[in-house]
Protein backbone atom coordinates (compact mmCIF):
# COMPACT_ATOMS: atom_id res chain seq x y z
CA UNK A 1 0.00 0.00 0.00
CA UNK A 2 1.19 3.62 -1.19
CA UNK A 3 2.27 5.47 2.11
CA UNK A 4 -0.50 8.99 2.31
CA UNK A 5 1.84 12.15 1.49
CA UNK A 6 5.11 9.96 0.14
CA UNK A 7 6.81 11.85 -3.09
CA UNK A 8 9.19 9.78 -5.26
CA UNK A 9 12.35 10.88 -4.75
CA UNK A 10 14.30 11.89 -7.72
CA UNK A 11 17.49 10.12 -7.49
CA UNK A 12 19.10 7.44 -4.83
CA UNK A 13 22.02 7.71 -3.25
CA UNK A 14 24.55 4.59 -3.60
CA UNK A 15 27.38 3.68 -1.09
CA UNK A 16 29.20 2.06 -3.06
CA UNK A 17 31.80 -0.42 -2.96
CA UNK A 18 33.64 1.81 -0.71
CA UNK A 19 32.79 5.07 1.24
CA UNK A 20 36.45 5.79 2.10
CA UNK A 21 37.54 8.82 -0.28
CA UNK A 22 41.08 7.63 -0.83
CA UNK A 23 40.28 4.28 -2.94
CA UNK A 24 38.47 5.97 -4.76
CA UNK A 25 40.69 6.64 -7.81
CA UNK A 26 42.20 2.89 -7.44
CA UNK A 27 38.61 1.24 -7.43
CA UNK A 28 37.94 3.65 -10.73
CA UNK A 29 41.21 2.16 -12.22
CA UNK A 30 40.48 -1.43 -11.49
CA UNK A 31 36.99 -1.52 -12.26
CA UNK A 32 37.81 0.64 -15.83
CA UNK A 33 40.28 -2.21 -16.91
CA UNK A 34 38.09 -5.17 -16.03
CA UNK A 35 35.11 -3.60 -17.88
CA UNK A 36 37.66 -2.93 -21.20
CA UNK A 37 38.84 -6.12 -20.72
CA UNK A 38 35.34 -7.77 -20.51
CA UNK A 39 34.05 -5.76 -23.55
CA UNK A 40 37.01 -6.82 -25.74
CA UNK A 41 37.13 -10.29 -24.74
CA UNK A 42 33.08 -11.22 -25.69
CA UNK A 43 33.30 -8.70 -28.79
CA UNK A 44 36.38 -11.35 -29.74
CA UNK A 45 33.88 -14.25 -29.22
CA UNK A 46 30.85 -12.59 -30.94
CA UNK A 47 33.26 -11.42 -33.85
CA UNK A 48 35.06 -14.67 -34.20
CA UNK A 49 31.45 -16.68 -34.45
CA UNK A 50 29.85 -14.15 -37.09
CA UNK A 51 33.28 -13.93 -39.35
CA UNK A 52 34.21 -17.92 -39.23
CA UNK A 53 32.12 -20.19 -40.86
CA UNK A 54 33.78 -23.09 -38.81
CA UNK A 55 32.12 -21.46 -35.60
CA UNK A 56 28.61 -21.43 -36.97
CA UNK A 57 27.26 -24.18 -34.34
CA UNK A 58 25.17 -24.59 -32.18
CA UNK A 59 27.31 -24.34 -28.99
CA UNK A 60 28.58 -21.27 -30.48
CA UNK A 61 25.51 -19.89 -31.49
CA UNK A 62 24.66 -19.61 -27.61
CA UNK A 63 28.36 -18.81 -26.93
CA UNK A 64 27.82 -15.59 -29.10
CA UNK A 65 24.29 -14.95 -27.49
CA UNK A 66 25.82 -15.29 -24.02
CA UNK A 67 28.84 -12.90 -24.97
CA UNK A 68 26.31 -10.21 -25.96
CA UNK A 69 24.33 -10.26 -22.34
CA UNK A 70 27.65 -10.35 -20.61
CA UNK A 71 28.53 -7.46 -22.24
CA UNK A 72 24.77 -6.00 -22.13
CA UNK A 73 24.91 -7.45 -18.57
CA UNK A 74 28.22 -5.28 -16.91
CA UNK A 75 27.28 -2.65 -19.23
CA UNK A 76 24.08 -2.27 -16.84
CA UNK A 77 26.29 -1.36 -13.76
CA UNK A 78 29.69 -0.13 -14.41
CA UNK A 79 29.60 2.52 -16.49
CA UNK A 80 27.47 4.42 -13.54
CA UNK A 81 30.13 2.77 -11.35
CA UNK A 82 33.13 4.10 -12.71
CA UNK A 83 31.18 7.79 -12.76
CA UNK A 84 31.14 7.65 -9.13
CA UNK A 85 34.32 6.95 -8.82
CA UNK A 86 35.91 9.88 -11.20
CA UNK A 87 32.88 12.53 -9.21
CA UNK A 88 32.62 11.30 -6.29
CA UNK A 89 28.91 11.66 -6.53
CA UNK A 90 27.10 8.22 -6.22
CA UNK A 91 23.83 8.87 -6.93
CA UNK A 92 21.69 7.37 -10.00
CA UNK A 93 18.08 8.80 -11.10
CA UNK A 94 14.81 7.37 -9.93
CA UNK A 95 13.87 6.15 -13.39
CA UNK A 96 17.71 5.71 -13.72
CA UNK A 97 17.39 3.25 -10.99
CA UNK A 98 14.31 1.35 -12.62
CA UNK A 99 15.59 0.76 -15.88
CA UNK A 100 19.08 -0.43 -14.10
CA UNK A 101 16.65 -3.17 -12.00
CA UNK A 102 14.43 -3.85 -15.39
CA UNK A 103 18.16 -4.96 -17.39
CA UNK A 104 19.11 -6.67 -14.94
CA UNK A 105 16.56 -8.76 -13.94
CA UNK A 106 16.18 -9.46 -18.09
CA UNK A 107 19.71 -10.07 -18.58
CA UNK A 108 20.57 -12.32 -15.48
CA UNK A 109 17.12 -14.38 -16.25
CA UNK A 110 17.58 -15.03 -19.77
CA UNK A 111 21.58 -15.81 -18.85
CA UNK A 112 20.26 -18.83 -17.12
CA UNK A 113 18.63 -20.18 -19.99
CA UNK A 114 20.70 -19.98 -22.11
CA UNK A 115 23.50 -21.47 -20.14
CA UNK A 116 20.75 -24.49 -19.79
CA UNK A 117 20.18 -24.92 -23.68
CA UNK A 118 24.07 -24.67 -23.74
CA UNK A 119 24.03 -27.71 -21.57
CA UNK A 120 21.55 -29.62 -23.31
CA UNK A 121 23.83 -29.16 -26.18
CA UNK A 122 26.34 -30.48 -24.87
CA UNK A 123 24.27 -33.72 -23.44
CA UNK A 124 23.17 -34.39 -27.27
CA UNK A 125 26.53 -33.90 -28.56
CA UNK A 126 27.82 -36.28 -26.16
CA UNK A 127 25.09 -38.74 -25.33
CA UNK A 128 22.99 -38.87 -28.75
CA UNK A 129 25.80 -37.91 -31.76
CA UNK A 130 23.73 -39.75 -34.45
CA UNK A 131 20.70 -37.47 -33.75
CA UNK A 132 22.66 -34.08 -32.59
CA UNK A 133 22.39 -32.58 -35.95
CA UNK A 134 18.39 -33.32 -36.55
CA UNK A 135 17.90 -31.94 -32.78
CA UNK A 136 20.07 -29.29 -32.52
CA UNK A 137 19.23 -27.77 -35.80
CA UNK A 138 18.57 -23.88 -36.66
CA UNK A 139 14.72 -23.51 -36.07
CA UNK A 140 15.23 -25.12 -32.18
CA UNK A 141 18.39 -23.37 -31.45
CA UNK A 142 16.53 -20.26 -32.26
CA UNK A 143 13.60 -20.91 -30.40
CA UNK A 144 15.98 -21.76 -27.48
CA UNK A 145 17.34 -18.29 -27.73
CA UNK A 146 14.26 -16.47 -28.01
CA UNK A 147 12.40 -18.59 -25.47
CA UNK A 148 15.19 -17.47 -22.81
CA UNK A 149 14.77 -13.89 -24.11
CA UNK A 150 11.09 -14.20 -23.25
CA UNK A 151 11.16 -16.02 -19.86
CA UNK A 152 13.79 -12.91 -19.34
CA UNK A 153 11.65 -10.42 -20.26
CA UNK A 154 8.41 -11.68 -18.02
CA UNK A 155 10.50 -12.24 -15.14
CA UNK A 156 12.12 -8.55 -15.54
CA UNK A 157 8.46 -7.06 -15.92
CA UNK A 158 7.16 -9.01 -12.75
CA UNK A 159 9.77 -7.90 -10.81
CA UNK A 160 10.21 -4.37 -11.35
CA UNK A 161 6.98 -3.65 -11.37
CA UNK A 162 6.54 -5.13 -7.93
CA UNK A 163 9.60 -2.81 -6.31
CA UNK A 164 8.56 -0.21 -7.91
CA UNK A 165 5.28 0.08 -6.69
CA UNK A 166 6.72 0.25 -3.22
CA UNK A 167 6.68 3.33 -1.07
CA UNK A 168 10.62 5.09 -1.55
CA UNK A 169 9.69 7.67 1.20
CA UNK A 170 12.05 7.11 4.57
CA UNK A 171 15.00 6.62 2.75
CA UNK A 172 17.30 7.02 -0.07
CA UNK A 173 20.35 5.46 0.59
CA UNK A 174 20.91 2.95 -1.10
CA UNK A 175 23.57 0.27 0.50
CA UNK A 176 24.89 -1.28 -2.90
CA UNK A 177 26.77 0.12 -5.72
CA UNK A 178 23.55 -0.46 -8.11
CA UNK A 179 20.52 -1.10 -7.69
CA UNK A 180 18.69 -4.44 -6.98
CA UNK A 181 15.67 -5.96 -5.28
CA UNK A 182 17.62 -6.80 -1.31
CA UNK A 183 19.06 -3.19 -1.07
CA UNK A 184 15.82 -1.42 -2.54
CA UNK A 185 13.54 -3.57 0.43
CA UNK A 186 15.64 -2.29 2.83
CA UNK A 187 14.72 1.16 1.98
CA UNK A 188 10.78 0.85 2.73
CA UNK A 189 9.00 0.60 6.02
CA UNK A 190 5.93 -1.11 4.77
CA UNK A 191 5.46 -4.92 4.90
CA UNK A 192 7.88 -6.40 2.00
CA UNK A 193 6.25 -10.28 2.35
CA UNK A 194 4.87 -10.12 -1.01
CA UNK A 195 7.80 -8.68 -2.61
CA UNK A 196 10.09 -11.17 -0.88
CA UNK A 197 7.66 -14.53 -1.52
CA UNK A 198 7.41 -13.22 -5.03
CA UNK A 199 11.04 -12.62 -5.42
CA UNK A 200 11.54 -16.08 -3.58
CA UNK A 201 9.02 -18.13 -5.63
CA UNK A 202 9.74 -16.60 -9.43
CA UNK A 203 13.15 -16.22 -8.96
CA UNK A 204 13.21 -19.81 -7.74
CA UNK A 205 11.35 -20.95 -10.30
CA UNK A 206 13.79 -19.39 -12.91
CA UNK A 207 17.12 -19.69 -11.49
CA UNK A 208 16.67 -23.19 -9.95
CA UNK A 209 13.82 -24.22 -13.14
CA UNK A 210 16.97 -23.59 -15.62
CA UNK A 211 19.70 -24.80 -12.64
CA UNK A 212 17.61 -28.33 -12.68
CA UNK A 213 17.53 -28.20 -16.40
CA UNK A 214 21.56 -27.61 -16.26
CA UNK A 215 22.12 -30.41 -13.60
CA UNK A 216 19.75 -33.13 -15.40
CA UNK A 217 21.84 -32.47 -18.62
CA UNK A 218 25.02 -33.19 -16.77
CA UNK A 219 23.69 -35.57 -14.80
CA UNK A 220 22.85 -37.79 -18.26
CA UNK A 221 26.70 -36.52 -19.45
CA UNK A 222 28.22 -37.82 -16.36
CA UNK A 223 27.23 -41.11 -17.08
CA UNK A 224 27.34 -41.60 -20.54
CA UNK A 225 31.24 -40.34 -19.75
CA UNK A 226 31.91 -43.01 -17.35
CA UNK A 227 30.45 -45.73 -19.57
CA UNK A 228 33.54 -44.59 -22.21
CA UNK A 229 36.30 -47.37 -22.40
CA UNK A 230 38.92 -44.93 -23.58
CA UNK A 231 41.00 -42.54 -21.39
CA UNK A 232 41.08 -40.13 -23.55
CA UNK A 233 37.61 -40.25 -25.14
CA UNK A 234 36.63 -39.67 -21.17
CA UNK A 235 39.50 -36.72 -21.15
CA UNK A 236 37.96 -35.63 -24.65
CA UNK A 237 34.08 -35.27 -23.31
CA UNK A 238 35.11 -34.30 -19.82
CA UNK A 239 37.04 -31.08 -21.45
CA UNK A 240 34.44 -30.01 -23.85
CA UNK A 241 31.86 -29.37 -20.53
CA UNK A 242 34.19 -28.77 -18.29
CA UNK A 243 34.37 -24.51 -19.21
CA UNK A 244 30.51 -24.33 -18.77
CA UNK A 245 30.73 -26.08 -15.54
CA UNK A 246 32.97 -23.40 -13.90
CA UNK A 247 30.98 -20.85 -15.43
CA UNK A 248 27.49 -22.50 -13.79
CA UNK A 249 29.25 -22.85 -10.66
CA UNK A 250 29.94 -19.19 -10.37
CA UNK A 251 27.22 -17.40 -11.92
CA UNK A 252 24.40 -19.93 -9.83
CA UNK A 253 25.97 -19.44 -6.50
CA UNK A 254 26.34 -15.76 -6.18
CA UNK A 255 23.18 -15.48 -7.67
CA UNK A 256 21.23 -17.96 -5.22
CA UNK A 257 23.20 -16.53 -2.15
CA UNK A 258 21.95 -13.37 -3.10
CA UNK A 259 18.30 -13.52 -4.45
CA UNK A 260 16.89 -16.94 -2.26
CA UNK A 261 17.33 -15.61 0.99
CA UNK A 262 14.65 -13.82 3.51
CA UNK A 263 15.09 -10.19 4.16
CA UNK A 264 15.97 -10.54 7.68
CA UNK A 265 19.18 -12.52 6.35
CA UNK A 266 20.61 -9.72 4.05
CA UNK A 267 23.72 -8.60 4.98
CA UNK A 268 25.03 -5.49 2.35
CA UNK A 269 28.42 -5.66 3.09
CA UNK A 270 28.48 -9.48 2.41
CA UNK A 271 26.16 -9.16 -0.54
CA UNK A 272 28.36 -6.33 -2.02
CA UNK A 273 30.85 -8.59 -2.63
CA UNK A 274 29.37 -11.39 -3.74
CA UNK A 275 27.64 -9.17 -6.54
CA UNK A 276 30.74 -7.88 -7.57
CA UNK A 277 31.09 -11.58 -8.75
CA UNK A 278 28.23 -12.00 -11.00
CA UNK A 279 28.09 -8.87 -12.20
CA UNK A 280 31.40 -8.14 -13.07
CA UNK A 281 34.18 -10.73 -12.45
CA UNK A 282 31.80 -13.87 -13.82
CA UNK A 283 31.93 -11.58 -17.33
CA UNK A 284 35.43 -10.78 -17.29
CA UNK A 285 36.00 -14.57 -16.57
CA UNK A 286 33.70 -15.97 -19.38
CA UNK A 287 35.84 -15.26 -22.14
CA UNK A 288 38.87 -16.62 -20.74
CA UNK A 289 37.20 -19.55 -19.62
CA UNK A 290 35.59 -20.39 -22.61
CA UNK A 291 38.31 -19.30 -25.48
CA UNK A 292 41.26 -20.42 -23.99
CA UNK A 293 40.29 -24.18 -23.46
CA UNK A 294 38.65 -24.35 -27.13
CA UNK A 295 41.18 -24.66 -30.17
CA UNK A 296 38.82 -24.27 -32.68
CA UNK A 297 37.95 -20.63 -31.26
CA UNK A 298 41.59 -20.02 -30.91
CA UNK A 299 42.20 -20.65 -34.29
CA UNK A 300 39.23 -18.75 -35.66
CA UNK A 301 40.57 -15.68 -33.88
CA UNK A 302 43.70 -15.79 -35.13
CA UNK A 303 43.22 -16.31 -38.44
CA UNK A 304 41.05 -13.36 -38.27
CA UNK A 305 43.92 -11.46 -36.54
CA UNK A 306 46.26 -12.53 -39.70
CA UNK A 307 43.29 -11.33 -42.06
CA UNK A 308 43.13 -8.28 -40.33
CA UNK A 309 46.86 -7.39 -40.29
CA UNK A 310 47.52 -8.85 -43.95
CA UNK A 311 44.35 -6.57 -45.35
CA UNK A 312 46.16 -3.57 -43.16
CA UNK A 313 49.63 -4.04 -45.54
CA UNK A 314 47.46 -3.75 -48.71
Amino acid sequence: MILKNCTLPTEFMLVGLSETPSLQGTLFVMFFIIYIITLFGNTCIIVAYHKSLNLHTPMYLFLANFSFLDVCYISTTVPNMLSNFLHGHNTISFYGCVVQLYFLMLLGSTECYILAAMAYDRYNAICRPLLYTVIMNKVSCTNYVLGSWAIGIANSVIHTTLTFTLPFCSSIKINYFFCDIPPLLNLVEVDTRVNELATFIIGGFVTMGSLLLTMISYSMIIIAIVKIHSSSGRMKAFSTCVSHFIVVTIFYGSGIFIYLKPKSNYIMDYDRLVAVMYTVIAPLLNPFIYSLRNNDFKMALRKLVCEGIDAHKY
